[in-house]
């Protein structure tokens, strides 16, 4: 309980600092809405167009951008710390002074109030899914898809943390990273099953953003996997977002004894 009030007073302590500039923390979050919703207007154009893609509507679709980008804001919101470890911590060896436990101190370092304008954008867009496409919302449908965000906040926060081990060996955080943080969202606000195997395959077992967002958003909707995964494996599967934040943090150990001090 002591590390759990501690990790709540710094997010405190990170959002008054930015709340000392208002006008600055609203132009922020408002453009990252605006961004967003431009890739938002993108979509729209492609099924007006075409009206479907792969026998997939813009409301099933809806469902699986609003997921993963709600997914996302949070995990990004969080995960600053890790993002600039090797700049901001290593290099200035501001590291030495942090004290324990160390992976709480950088997910509260700076929860970035900009990220709300991604969230209520994902938000929006899955309040259109509600609409548009034939979910039916029951205690049991909403329970899953809380459980998903949750394990996709997990399935995010795990590919930042992997991003900050690596530069106790690199010092400088590497934006390869980015492959599977912006490239997973942008591949996860469609459905896999308009992907080649090989992609499938390592959105599954390397990197499981489909057990987070696409079976748990098929069984959201009440609809079969075309490529013919059972109908329970969405219940089941955001777990493996959970397992990836676990092992991410035993690397995440592994480079902390690799650490040498810089002396300061």
């Amino acid at each position: 309980m002591t590390h759990v009030r501690l990790f709540f007073r710094l997010v405190a302590a990170s959002l008054r600092g930015q709340l000392r500039y208002p006008a600055s923390a609203l132009l922020l979050a408002v453009s990252q809405f605006l961004v967003t919703g431009i890739e938002v207007v993108a979509i729209w154009a492609l099924f007006d167009r075409f009206g479907s893609v792969q026998g997939w509507r813009i409301g099933e679709v809806a469902l699986f951008y609003g997921l993963v980008h709600t997914m996302f804001a949070l995990a990004d919101a969080l995960g600053r710390g890790f993002d600039v470890l090797g700049t901001e911590f290593l290099r200035t060896g501001s590291f030495d002074r942090l004290p324990r436990p160390l992976a709480l101190q950088l997910m509260a370092h700076e929860v970035r109030l900009s990220r709300l304008g991604r969230l209520l954008q994902a938000l929006a867009v899955l309040a259109f899914a509600s609409v548009a496409a034939p979910i039916v919302w029951t205690p049991a449908t909403l329970a899953l898809a809380l459980f998903c965000i949750a394990s996709g906040v997990a399935l995010f926060l795990g590919i930042l943390v992997l991003q900050g081990t690596l530069a106790f060996w690199t010092v400088e955080s590497l934006e390869i990273a980015n492959v599977f943080t912006y490239g997973g969202v942008e591949a996860g606000q469609y459905p896999m099953a308009v992907y080649a195997r090989w992609f499938r395959r390592l959105l599954t077992f390397v990197v499981p953003l489909a057990c987070v967002a696409y079976y748990p958003g098929l069984a959201i909707l009440g609809r079969a996997d075309p490529l013919g995964a059972p109908d329970w494996l969405g219940w089941i599967s955001p777990l493996a977002g959970f397992a990836f934040l676990a092992l991410s943090f035993m690397a995440w150990r592994v480079g902390v004894r690799h650490y040498a001090s810089t002396g300061s």
